[in-house]
């Protein structure tokens, strides 16, 4: 459950979206201008909430011993926030409307994220951890935790797609962080070319 809502001067494996996105939306400026540091609304609602009052009950649920919440690492301008983890394995815990299901194939980002939580923890086994969620608890946060509505998907870490795909414009995006400029894509392609 991340308690400081701060994000400016750090990108997160939620991010990664952005990362491997298209860097010349308007969505991407509104992400960028936040990172740099200027003020934005930050919106919960009924959703949002709900998964963050229901997260540590989902990690309670699953019985696991020696299991750690909330554990924060910071690589250079990368700050990954764990849902959990052992000392061999992450969980991230994502909760979804249950009457709409729960299709991983779907949820590309979730996959994406994982792989940087991953990367940046060196504990190269983790799972998506997903709860389905009926109308009741998105205005009740005491309910139990039913385990029917419970699934877990083994992720298999992708040091390629790290390498090759996430990396290099995560590389250029904290240069960019650091100096205060927005990313151009020209200009990281050719820092690609040439070398940072």
């Amino acid at each position: 459950m991340i308690k400081n809502k701060d994000r400016k001067g750090y990108i997160g494996a939620s991010d990664t979206k952005y990362v491997i996105g298209n860097w010349e939306t308007k969505t991407f400026e509104k992400w960028w201008l936040e990172k740099l540091g200027f003020p934005t609304k930050h919106f919960d609602n009924k959703y949002t909430l709900a998964g963050t009052y229901y997260e540590h009950k989902i990690i309670d649920a699953l019985n696991i011993t020696d299991i750690e919440k909330d554990k924060q690492i910071i690589v250079d301008r990368l700050r990954v926030n764990l849902d959990a983890n052992t000392d061999n394995k992450i969980y991230e815990i994502k909760t979804y409307n249950f009457e709409k299901g729960f299709d991983l194939k779907k949820h590309k980002d979730y996959v994406n994220q994982v792989q940087v939580q991953m990367y940046a923890s060196d504990i190269h086994n983790a799972e998506i951890v997903a709860y389905g969620l009926l109308e009741n608890d998105y205005i009740n946060y005491f309910n139990d935790i039913d385990k029917n509505r419970l699934s877990r998907h083994e992720i298999e870490y992708n040091e390629k797609w790290i390498n090759e795909i996430y990396f290099p414009r995560m590389k250029y995006l904290s240069l960019c962080l650091e100096k205060g400029k927005f990313p151009n894509k020209d200009e990281f392609l050719e820092v690609l070319k040439n070398g940072y």
